[in-house]
């Protein structure tokens, strides 16, 4: 099966943040997300990986 797409609207749901702050760390390049035409599109899989990737840097920023 496919790894499963989320739109800005579906991204902010799943991160728990207003879909304007999507549209910006996208236009800021923090986010990881790709286009499909003029949708903007996200991997579950990759904003998983992406997540870990934040919590790391952060526990190594304690440290």
């Amino acid at each position: 099966m496919p790894n499963k797409k989320l739109t800005v609207q579906g991204v902010a749901d799943y991160l728990g943040v207003h879909p304007d702050t999507i549209y910006n760390m996208v236009r800021e390049k923090q986010i990881p997300h790709f286009r499909v035409r003029r949708r903007i599109l996200f991997s579950v899989e990759t904003i998983d990986a992406w997540i870990k990737d934040q919590e790391s840097k952060i526990i190594q920023e304690a440290i």
